[in-house]
């Protein structure tokens, strides 16, 4: 079977020597990294890191830029990342909507040059009201047309503080997906809990190409969550992911190793469903 860990962050190399420049210059690098201590890893460290946790193929993705000229960087980053590994990296394409058509240039560019997806959003950082259809629209018909799927941050809207929590919380993240049923959005984070929900028909209704992954959940959910969910939803629709470096591959993996799921939706869950949603 194939393991993929579906949500990854990598960065330049020189980012780590321009932290301070950076943070100045983008409003969501500062909320993210702004402490010394938060890791900015290179492709380098993830491949090594994949190799020691025996992940197959990574999903790389940027964070939500709010400054054009640092999230094209790092999207060139994840391009020329993609093309030296091409049987272990699967690159995702980071815009902001607000940049209107440029936002959309960015993705055409990307895409040509071999990247599969939009994403990670941070809307909060990136003043992105997600309920608003007439904002919002331009990127997903980009998307739909192009047949890639969206990563959104997710954010509980109870718990504990950190650093880039937000408030894209599970209200909001029905309402976007409402306003766009047909896109394959994937709700990073559990969607915030909104999957806790899917219990009512009304939320249920419009879920079928939502997607939730299970990044940073050691952080946010005790273990137990794999056993819960895979009675509130259908696990074909949970892709395993870390957020690297945040924690290490093997942290969630045992994790789900451990939980009380059967060996298919283990094996779904693990990379099966990766594999249908980005065609590889």
């Amino acid at each position: 079977e194939m393991i993929i860990d579906s949500h990854c962050h990598i960065f330049p190399e020189s980012f780590q020597d321009r932290r301070t420049r950076l943070t100045q210059l983008d409003k969501s690098f500062k909320s993210l990294f702004e402490n010394p201590k938060a890791s900015l890893h290179t492709t380098q460290q993830l491949i090594a890191d994949m190799d020691r946790d025996c992940v197959d193929v990574s999903v790389i993705m940027g964070i939500g830029w709010t400054d054009k000229n640092v999230g094209k960087e790092a999207n060139d980053y994840i391009i020329q990342s993609v093309k030296e590994y091409p049987e272990r990296l699967v690159g995702f394409c980071s815009i902001n909507p607000l940049w209107g058509h440029q936002a959309l240039q960015e993705i055409e560019r990307c895409i040509a040059d071999g990247l599969k997806g939009i994403g990670e959003l941070h809307p909060d950082t990136q003043n992105l009201d997600i309920t608003d259809k007439k904002i919002m629209e331009p990127v997903m018909n980009s998307a739909l047309h192009l047949g890639l799927p969206l990563v959104i941050h997710s954010s509980e809207p109870v718990g504990h503080s950190y650093a880039g929590k937000g408030n894209t919380t599970p209200d909001k993240l029905l309402a976007f997906i409402n306003n766009f049923p047909d896109n394959k959005i994937i709700c990073a984070h559990w969607g915030g809990g909104l999957l806790f929900y899917e219990l009512m028909p009304e939320v249920n209704q419009n879920l079928e190409n939502v997607y939730f992954d299970t990044a940073a959940s050691p952080f946010l959910y005790d273990q137990r969550i794999f056993n819960v969910v895979s009675s509130l939803t259908d696990s074909e629709r949970i892709l395993l992911a870390s957020d690297y470096p945040l924690i290490p591959h093997r942290r969630i993996s045992n994790q789900l190793d451990n939980s009380s799921l059967n060996e298919k939706q283990k094996s779904d869950i693990r990379g099966g469903n990766a594999r249908i949603l980005l065609n590889l």
